[in-house]
């Protein structure tokens, strides 16, 4: 993978683009004018791995709760601003360390100077946010609805335009839940603009749906090269946004975190409860922060090579297995006896 090299921006201290790791987001669901409840839902998930966080300022009550958040807040927070531009500055004075907006969404090019100069004087960026649901009826009907060029084009213009307030601190996301458009949109764009891309399909669902297409839209343009941060849009708990985004980046190798398990699906050739085994050493493996990969195979067609090419690995059999460490056979056990014996092995070199 080569990586898209994108202007770096920072948000609070956390460096986004440049070839930075890309970091993960969600959104808290409480309600911002709720500092207590809010700070106390910024640190749940700080502590599950998230690195920015966004709220939502639909007021000037949630505006002026920023003060508080901000100040007690683990990571970066960027308020999410729509149609106000009174409550982009009053978030910039709050202490905010971005803006979401979408400028289009305030309509006024002297309110957008504002707001641009208030942001340049604090050194806060700004993320230009175009979704299919926001796309402006103008450029809709230029091109015959939402589309891939539709929302590029919407983007840059906003983009085109803070740069003509001599505003550079500027990341974008282009959005929609159908992947395609989204995936060509983004693409488009990071051809066209140095700036760092925000990734993200927009509404995706419940997360049985929602987690399937946020990887397949989020995971195949990382894959491409782009995008330098990223946010998993489900109905539930923003927590899980937070794990699919991280189990995102792993999948496409942008971030080490702890353990990697490696196991087969099973089949009728499987002769031991690899299921239940493959969940017991993800348990024992708790607490693990090591960058390693432990396979765990349950028969001798492709077992004992992943095994093999894994850190560690046990390969089962009816009636015995394999522990391996690095491709080199370490011992041959009881299948009973494998999953004890493999963590045994791990604790050896690994504290958890």
């Amino acid at each position: 993978m080569i990586r898209r090299n994108s202007k770096q921006i920072f948000v609070g201290t956390t460096p986004v683009g440049g070839l930075a790791p890309v970091t993960v987001q969600t959104m808290t669901k409480t309600r911002t004018s709720d500092s207590k409840a809010t700070i106390a839902e910024i640190k749940r998930l700080a502590l599950c791995g998230c690195d920015i966080i966004r709220l939502a300022v639909p007021d000037m009550d949630a505006a002026h709760a920023l003060k508080a958040i901000t100040e007690d807040s683990p990571i970066p927070v960027i308020a999410d601003i729509h149609f106000d531009h009174l409550l982009a500055l009053a978030a910039v004075e709050m202490g905010a360390d971005a803006l979401r907006l979408n400028p289009g969404n305030i309509r006024s090019q002297d309110k957008i100077r504002e707001v641009a100069a208030a942001c340049k004087d604090k050194g806060i960026p700004i993320r230009v946010g175009v979704n299919a649901g926001s796309l402006d009826p103008e450029i809709a009907a230029k091109h015959g609805g939402v589309t891939p060029e539709a929302l590029a084009e919407s983007a840059l213009r906003e983009t085109a335009f803070l740069e003509a307030c001599n505003f550079s601190m500027i990341k974008i996301a282009v959005k929609a839940f159908d992947i395609d458009i989204m995936r060509q949109a983004a693409k488009i764009v990071a051809e066209r603009t140095p700036y760092p891309m925000h990734l993200g399909v927009t509404e995706s669902g419940l997360p049985e749906e929602g987690i399937i297409r946020s990887s397949i839209g989020i995971g195949s343009l990382l894959l491409d090269g782009i995008g330098d941060t990223i946010r998993v849009s489900l109905t539930g708990d923003s927590a899980a946004e937070i794990e699919t985004g991280i189990n995102i980046l792993k999948a496409t190798g942008l971030r080490e975190s702890g353990p990697v398990i490696v196991s087969c699906p099973t089949c009728g050739r499987t002769q031991v409860p690899l299921i239940e085994m493959a969940n017991e050493v993800k348990k024992a493996l708790k607490g693990l922060t090591a960058n390693i990969r432990v396979a765990v195979m349950g028969c001798a067609v492709n077992g004992p090579g992943e095994a093999a090419q894994a850190d560690y690995g046990i390969a089962g059999a009816k009636d015995s297995g394999l522990i391996f460490k690095k491709g080199k056979i370490l011992k041959t056990l009881k299948s009973s006896e494998l999953v004890e014996a493999l963590v045994e092995e791990i604790r050896k070199e690994h504290t958890f």
